[in-house]
């Protein structure tokens, strides 16, 4: 079997992230990457140290891994960015969402579907055959509702887990509020994970380097 790999991550200073200084421009358009939401089935709103963050207009593009709970929070995503791409969860029973997304960011061709169609779920072997199947680089999905990054065989899967912390009972491991945000730097994206714990959001960046 291929060994999976973890990209190096690194602490980063959340304050400079907070205060988005002219450096981020640098990075061009920011992708919020985020999903499973279950508002208000599972969880009632967003973490306040997340809204916070989110209230922005550097974020163009969205990419949401679905399970949003409500047409509200569907509205509320268009309403943020200019695209939003919104994929089908197995809890989205009354959308016309698509199964899958393919789109372009920065050199990456990004593949963006629920996770729940991919067994065993997160199973990175089965994520390369997903991955393969669409043709792309990077291949976001959710329903797990644990973040994190990985590699197999050139290919990255990234997981955005659930932004409110929703419970999951096949979760393997503590449910924590988690998103990402994608920003563009040269031929590299470079991809903050954002964690809520105690009321206030870590952060931990990693860098995806295209593999062709």
């Amino acid at each position: 079997l291929a060994q999976v790999r973890f990209p190096c991550r690194h602490r980063v200073d959340l304050c400079w992230l907070r205060r988005w200084p002219v450096g981020m421009g640098d990075f061009g358009d920011l992708v919020l990457v985020c999903g499973d939401h279950h508002i208000p089935g599972r969880a009632a709103d967003l973490p306040v140290c997340f809204k916070e963050l989110l209230n922005t207009d550097k974020i163009k593009t969205i990419l949401c891994t679905g399970n949003v709970g409500s047409d509200v929070v569907a509205e509320q995503l268009k309403d943020q960015a200019a695209t939003v791409h919104i994929v089908k969860g197995d809890f989205d029973f009354k959308t016309d969402w698509p199964e899958s997304v393919v789109v372009n960011v920065g050199a990456f061709k990004v593949g963006l579907i629920h996770g729940h169609q991919v067994l065993p779920w997160g199973d990175p072997e089965a994520l390369h055959v997903a991955a393969r199947k669409l043709d792309v680089d990077i291949l976001v999905s959710g329903h797990t509702h644990i973040g994190g990054v990985q590699e197999l065989n050139g290919k990255y899967f990234i997981n955005p887990g659930s932004i409110t912390g929703a419970h999951a009972a096949h979760a393997t491991e503590d449910v924590v509020p988690s998103f990402m945000l994608m920003a563009i730097q040269g031929q590299t994206v470079v991809l903050y994970t954002y964690k809520e714990e105690e009321g206030k959001a870590n952060v931990v960046m990693s860098k995806l380097e295209p593999q062709r």
